[in-house]
């Protein structure tokens, strides 16, 4: 197991505690972004505790806000805020709620939650950089689920009318949504060439290959002159056997049976 695999194990332990304790919703929207998230915060994104809220940083937005387990425990790994925030996920009096709030203290971006509008506003951020002229990345993560609405699809023809090479979008494409398989519900393929026809530069990967990811991240921008789309082929659940591809995780909390369950197979990975 390498650094990266043994943070990716980590932040799926505190996920799982926090969620417990918060009796909280979206466990498996959250395991599956994991690695997603460590490849971002600790090798790509230009952004620390000491530069988040500098006007130059890199900018990340978590679009499937219900996925934000994932993202707080990240932001604690890299020393955004401290233990005792997170242990407050979802609890009265707490710092962190369910989907996020905008806070650059704590290196969260914008507020999201409501799907479809997370690529917009990435791209008013890409767009004022290139307007800037600097050298800043912007980084939207979706929910394949999300690309249900209208909104994404007029914010990939704005996005490739102005060129925003600057600009990444990852799709979280664990083909599972809240209402069924994701293919099921609207379907999505031929999910890579749709992009391509809306003009960004699109490449796929293995979701939970953290150096994969890493290595084609590096390559952005993948075409000259377009927005790129990243689509990363994931698990919903992944990492807990009993949780993976199931569709009851995107609601259901484990219960203290199901948590030493879990928590046993993340320690023995």
């Amino acid at each position: 197991m390498d650094d990266y695999e043994r943070i990716a194990k980590e932040i799926r332990k505190e996920i799982l505690r926090i969620i417990y304790r918060a009796k909280a919703p979206h466990i498996g929207s959250s395991f599956s972004i994991v690695e997603i998230l460590v490849a971002l915060y600790f090798n790509y994104l230009s952004v620390s505790p000491e530069t988040a809220q500098e006007g130059k940083r890199d900018k990340f937005i978590l679009s499937k806000g219900h996925g934000c387990p994932t993202l707080y425990a990240t932001l604690a790994a890299k020393k955004f805020f401290g233990r005792e925030v997170l242990d407050r996920f979802a609890i009265d009096g707490g710092r962190l709620e369910e989907h996020p709030t905008r806070n650059l203290k704590f290196g969260i971006e914008v507020s999201t939650g409501s799907l479809g509008h997370g690529l917009s506003m990435g791209i008013g951020m890409a767009l004022a950089e290139k307007y800037g002229r600097t050298n800043s990345k912007v980084v939207v993560l979706m929910s394949d689920g999300e690309l249900n609405e209208g909104t994404v699809w007029e914010a990939a023809m704005f996005a490739a009318h102005h060129k925003l090479n600057n600009l990444i979008a990852i799709i979280d494409y664990n083909k599972l949504q809240a209402l069924g398989k994701t293919n099921e519900v609207i379907k999505l393929e031929p999910l890579a060439l749709k992009w391509q026809a809306f003009g960004w530069g699109t490449k796929e990967v293995d979701g939970h290959n953290i150096r994969e990811i890493i290595r084609i991240l590096k390559k952005v921008p993948f075409k000259a002159d377009k927005p790129n789309c990243l689509i990363a082929r994931t698990v919903k659940g992944k990492g807990v056997s009993f949780m993976e591809n199931r569709v009851l995780w995107h609601y259901r909390c484990p219960n203290a049976t199901e948590y030493a369950r879990a928590l046993r197979e993340l320690d023995a990975k």
